[in-house]
C-alpha cells in the first residue's frame, strides 16, 4: 500500500487488552473483573454524576463546542498539583497529550529512548512520527541499574527520554532525587515523566519544572480519580513548555462532559484519596496471600497493579485463559522477552482481590 506513511508500513500495533466486558448485558457487568487495563475499580465520586446530569438540562450543550479556555479547571488543576496555573493544560487523555509532545519536541529521525519495558502506546506513537525508538531495559529481576541507563543515554544521545514513573508493568518507582540528577547530567535531554499512577505511589517530580526546563510531567484522571471514559489527561512543565505546545493544541478537543467531569472529580478529592487507600490495603493483601503459593511470585509495586510470574510461558497462558472463564480479565506483559512469563494484574479493593485471589487458588487445587 503506497498510501500510509513509510514510518506506518512495517510498524507494530498497540497491542489491546481484552474488552469482553462490553459483550457482557450491563446488568451482568458486575460479576466482571476488569483487571487488565489499570482502570479504577470503582465508580468515580457521585458528584462527577451529579454534575453531568445538571449539565445536560442546559439547552446550549449540545449545540455548541466545549469551551476552549475553562479558567475554572485550570485553577483546580493548579490548586491540586500545588504549581502556577503556567505550569499546566488539560488535554483529551494524556495519550493525547503524547502524540502533542511528539510533535512538538520530536523531529523525523530522532532518538527517544524507552525505559522499558514500558506502557507501549508512546513506542508507536513516537514511531508513526518517524522517530527512532530504542529501550532501555531493567534488569531481568525488574531491578533498575543507573549506571547501564546512563550509559545508554551517553550512547545514543536521545532528543527524549521516556520514564513511566512508577513503571507500568514492573511497578518500579524511581525517586525525584534520582529525577533531578537526571535532568542535573543530561541538560540537553528531554525527560518526559509519565506519572499516571503518581496517586499511587505518592512520589512526584511536579516541583521541578519549576527549576529544569528539559523536564515535562503527563499525568491521566482515567486511574486513581476513575474517569477512564471521559479521557482526561493534563501536562505538568516550565511555562515556556506549555506555551510551546499550547502552539499545536486543539482546545476545542476536550468535551464539555470531560471538562464537567474532571472539574468535578478534583472538587472531591478525599474520595479518590479514599479509594487510593483502599487500593492500596487490597494490592498489599494480594501480594502477601499470593506470596505463600509456591507456583508464582507476584512483585511488589507502586501502581494500582502488580505483576505477577509464572514459572512458564504456558502456565502463564493457562492461568489466564482460566481467569477469563471466571469473568476474571487480566493483562498478558509481551513487551519485553523480560516479562514474557508474567501478567499483569489491576488491583481494587481487598474484596475484590480476595476474589482473584480464590481464583488463582482454586486454578492450582
Amino acid at each position: 500500500m503506497r498510501f500510509p506513511n513509510k514510518y506506518l508500513r512495517n510498524i507494530k500495533p498497540y497491542k489491546l487488552a481484552s474488552h469482553a466486558i462490553w459483550s457482557v448485558k450491563p446488568e451482568e457487568r458486575e460479576n466482571v473483573l476488569k483487571l487488565d487495563w489499570n482502570e479504577a475499580t470503582i465508580a468515580p465520586s457521585p458528584l462527577v454524576k451529579q454534575r453531568i446530569e445538571e449539565l445536560l438540562t442546559q439547552p446550549d450543550f449540545f449545540h455548541l463546542y466545549p469551551v476552549t479556555h475553562n479558567e475554572q479547571l485550570l485553577k483546580r488543576i493548579a490548586v491540586y498539583v500545588g504549581l502556577p496555573e503556567e505550569n499546566v493544560q488539560y488535554f483529551a487523555s494524556s495519550d493525547a497529550l503524547h502524540e502533542y509532545i511528539c510533535k512538538v519536541f520530536i523531529g523525523v529521525g530522532d532518538p527517544v529512548m524507552i525505559l522499558g519495558p514500558s506502557y507501549d502506546n508512546f513506542r508507536l506513537t513516537c514511531q508513526a512520527n518517524g522517530a527512532d525508538v530504542f529501550f532501555s531495559e531493567f534488569n531481568t529481576d525488574f531491578t533498575f541499574n543507573a549506571a547501564k541507563f546512563e550509559k545508554d543515554i551517553l550512547d545514543k544521545e536521545p532528543a527524549v527520554v521516556y520514564i513511566c514513573n512508577p513503571n507500568n508493568p514492573t511497578g518500579y518507582c524511581h525517586s525525584v532525587d534520582y529525577i533531578e540528577h537526571l535532568l542535573q547530567t543530561f541538560p540537553d535531554t528531554l525527560f518526559l515523566v509519565d506519572e499516571a499512577y503518581s496517586e499511587f505511589s505518592g512520589v512526584t517530580a511536579k516541583d521541578l519544572v519549576l527549576k529544569y526546563d528539559n523536564l515535562l510531567i503527563s499525568r491521566t484522571m482515567s486511574k486513581a480519580f476513575a474517569l477512564a471514559n471521559f479521557r482526561f489527561g493534563y501536562l505538568i512543565a516550565s511555562k515556556e513548555n506549555v506555551q510551546f505546545v499550547n502552539r499545536i493544541r486543539n482546545p476545542k478537543n476536550i468535551s464539555t462532559i470531560t471538562q464537567t467531569a474532571a472539574q468535578a472529580a478534583l472538587e472531591d478529592v478525599e474520595y479518590m484519596w479514599d479509594y487510593v487507600r483502599a487500593t492500596k490495603e487490597g494490592k498489599q493483601w494480594f501480594i502477601a496471600d499470593m506470596n505463600t503459593l509456591s507456583q508464582l511470585h507476584v512483585h511488589e509495586s507502586y501502581g494500582n497493579f502488580v505483576l505477577v510470574q509464572l514459572t512458564s510461558y504456558e502456565e502463564k497462558i493457562a492461568l489466564i485463559q482460566y481467569l477469563a472463564k471466571k469473568n476474571i480479565f487480566v493483562r498478558d506483559t509481551m513487551q519485553s522477552p523480560i516479562v514474557y512469563n508474567c501478567f499483569r494484574i489491576t488491583c481494587g479493593t481487598k474484596e475484590q482481590m480476595k476474589q482473584v485471589a480464590e481464583q488463582i487458588k482454586s486454578f492450582y487445587a
